[in-house]
């Protein structure tokens, strides 16, 4: 029996590769490639040394994601497929919807033809929206703010009312924070498309030189120092979150959701020094306007995962700042391209 990962070639996707392979999961891999790079999977054997399926397929096409679960025996899913930005979800929020929403269906209804009734669900702490005061725990109100937040919201839901229309099915919805850092090998890493959405890879391309200089947006807020605070928590710390959830979902049924953070806030400018202290590196930014629907604080209550799941975050803030820094001076473009052409499935 296997694990079926969709997104496993993303920057949270192929780090949960690597802590689920080295866990000794026999693991198959389905992503587009839309907003990821075939040279991730390639690293991840390098790393691991296992063995894995690969299959580039969107989950939308209902007859090619049919197959993989024709052509193997899989015991429970890790679904973090989908698209992520909340800007871009503004601009496009059609595309969001379908995409995220309609891809989850299909998906489920695959799940539930072929009796696969375990599911890990990346979902997000945006579909908190502004919270009233922090640390949030997983029993605050739900009022995701922008398109992307209310996709992640109405799965959610959607796979709640699964669970209530058939209790074989075991569900964890996790909400991540927000993730940061990389591989201590520095072969796998965050390489966003353009001009990144997130703080970290904006800062590691500023200082590799692809950025001039870092944007903070805001420094009025009711903060330490005005800027922004959020949960950062290290990739890896994340991906081992994943592999609780997976254990948990084997050996039980219900639907839970569970916060993966921290529990501790950092400004902008805290980052922008824990980054310069730990790497010796200078980061030039400049203080612009605030982004709409940004929150001046928001971190989490981690203590529902740590009892139940039995996860921490083990990782601090300097091991987060080092890692991203190292991969991002061994890869200053990121992932090459160079198989990226290829549409077969494989192993690798």
């Amino acid at each position: 029996m296997a694990i079926l990962l969709t997104g496993g070639a993303g920057y949270i996707g192929s780090h949960t590769c690597v802590e689920l392979l080295n866990a000794g999961y026999k693991l198959i891999v389905v992503d587009d490639l839309s907003n990821s790079k075939l040279n991730s999977m390639v690293r991840i054997k390098e790393i691991t040394g296992k063995d894995f399926k690969f299959y580039k397929t969107d989950i939308l096409d209902r007859e090619a994601l049919e197959s993989i679960f024709v052509e193997n025996s899989i015991e429970a899913v890790i679904h973090l497929a989908g698209l992520k930005s909340v800007g871009e979800s503004v601009q496009m929020p059609l595309h969001y919807y379908h995409n995220n929403i309609t891809g989850t269906l299909v998906l489920c209804e695959l799940m539930k033809k072929y009796n696969v009734k375990k599911m890990v669900f990346s979902s997000s702490a945006t579909v908190y929206g502004v919270p009233e005061y922090v640390p949030i725990s997983e029993d605050f109100p739900l009022r995701a703010m922008n398109p992307y937040g209310r996709t992640k919201l109405m799965i959610e839901e959607m796979l709640r009312d699964l669970y209530h229309s058939d209790h074989d099915w075991s569900i964890s919805l996790l909400r991540y924070f927000n993730p940061i850092g990389a591989h201590e090998s520095g072969r796998i890493g965050e390489d966003p498309k353009s001009i990144p959405n997130n703080l970290m890879p904006y800062i590691t391309q500023t200082a590799v030189g692809k950025l001039e200089e870092l944007y903070v947006f805001g420094n009025d807020y009711p903060t330490v120092d005005g800027t922004g605070v959020r949960d950062y928590i290290h990739v890896v710390d994340l991906a081992k979150g994943h592999l609780k959830a997976l254990e948990k979902i084997l050996t039980s049924k219900g639907v839970e959701a569970y916060n993966l953070g921290t529990g501790k806030g950092y400004s902008v400018l805290q980052i922008v020094a824990a980054f310069e202290k730990t790497t010796g590196t200078k980061i030039p930014y400049k203080i612009v306007k605030r982004r709409q629907g940004d929150v001046a604080s928001c971190y989490a209550d981690p203590t529902k995962a740590r009892k139940e799941l039995g996860w921490l975050a083990e990782k601090g803030i300097e091991d987060m700042c080092r890692d991203a820094w190292g991969w991002q001076e061994k890869n200053p473009s990121g992932y090459e391209d160079v198989l990226q052409d290829r549409n077969t499935s494989f192993v690798f």
